[in-house]
């Protein structure tokens, strides 16, 4: 059994279209850039091409990842897509992602939790490796939210936009890796951020269309206080559980959901003092691609160093809340 799994690369990969305030306040009604950047902290984020869906960003951060970790495609065991706006409801988006990638060996899925996904993934992929030890599992978050958008809700059109993080997940030294992750759903918040129609209870027809039933839906206020009342709890619970004290963390890299909310959810965490990664600027929230795009950010930067603890906290619809810790690099085992 492998005890020690961890991160041996990370990638990203942002969409070339920039859409920034500006663009945005034309379109959405009673809005203005500094009322977006003073309540979201956001000046811009990407949007997919049209001719490009999530397995092709997918695709693009799972290259970067395998170039990062010194592997090819062929070394890849299982390929984990995590997306709540996969290219289609059938077939998994991963397979596609496998296909583009040439890694005809992996066993493939896609993982539902939303934003919370990668987290999740996480869990996943250390399933994997600790029942088969030596593979590798290439970890995916991709989401495309600008085709789910309504302009004429200025709560959501303007927080979200689209891209792809990876991470390749395989043995490390020991000491290093996965030193624990928490998982938790409050199904009874489920209302809170939803897409109504599209699925087995309300499949797609002309009046889903006209109800605006394919739109993202969000109750801005409650999900703040959602993620307020519960990340801190889970945080303090995984921190007590690996016997770290928060001012210990060197690197928080949280969902980039909104950039006011984050700088409050790490003063909550007593993590105010800990260098805190925030893309959300420049790249909006991606959805389940938020945290390994920060990752990667974050390490590229040289803000993640080696033998550095990194927190991850995720939470997204469902409600699905996920907090990981890591001591970072160690190489491969």
């Amino acid at each position: 059994m492998t005890s020690a799994i961890g991160i041996l690369g990370t990638g990203a990969y942002l969409p070339a279209r920039e859409v920034g305030n500006d663009e945005l306040a034309a379109l959405v009604p009673d809005t203005t850039a500094e009322w977006i950047l003073r309540k979201t902290g956001i000046r811009s984020r990407r949007y997919a091409a049209p001719d490009e869906a999530a397995s092709d960003l997918a695709a693009g951060a799972a290259r970067a990842a395998l170039a990062d970790a010194g592997l090819t495609a062929d070394r890849v065991d299982h390929i984990i897509v995590c997306t709540s706006t996969g290219d289609q409801p059938l077939p998994p988006t991963a397979s596609v992602v496998q296909q583009l990638l040439g890694a005809g060996s992996a066993a493939c899925f896609d993982l539902n939790a939303v934003c919370a996904g990668f987290v999740y993934g996480l869990e996943a992929a250390r399933g994997l490796i600790a029942v088969r030890p030596g593979a590798h599992v290439l970890l995916i978050g991709a989401d495309v939210y600008s085709r789910f958008l309504d302009f004429t809700d200025r709560r959501s059109a303007v927080l979200l936009g689209d891209g792809a993080g990876a991470v390749v997940v395989g043995a490390v030294e020991e000491g290093h890796g996965i030193l624990g992750i928490d998982l938790s759903t409050r199904g009874d918040a489920q209302d809170l951020l939803r897409i109504p129609a599209g699925g087995s209870r309300s499949p797609a027809s002309a009046g889903t269309v006209a109800e605006g039933g394919h739109h993202l839906r969000m109750q801005g206020r409650a999900v703040s206080e959602f993620v307020l009342e519960n990340i801190p709890p889970g945080v303090d619970k995984l921190l007590a559980g690996a016997g770290v004290r928060a001012e210990e963390i060197d690197c928080f890299v949280p969902h980039q959901a909104n950039g006011v909310l984050i700088r409050e959810l790490a003063a909550r965490c007593g993590l105010a003092g800990t260098p805190l990664v925030q893309v959300v600027e420049t790249y909006g929230n991606t959805g389940a691609a938020s945290v390994p795009i920060g990752l990667d950010h974050a390490v590229r930067e040289g803000t993640v160093e080696p033998g550095g603890l990194v927190l991850l906290s995720a939470f997204g619809a469902g409600m699905s809340v996920g907090n990981g810790l890591l001591r970072w690099g160690g190489g491969p085992a």
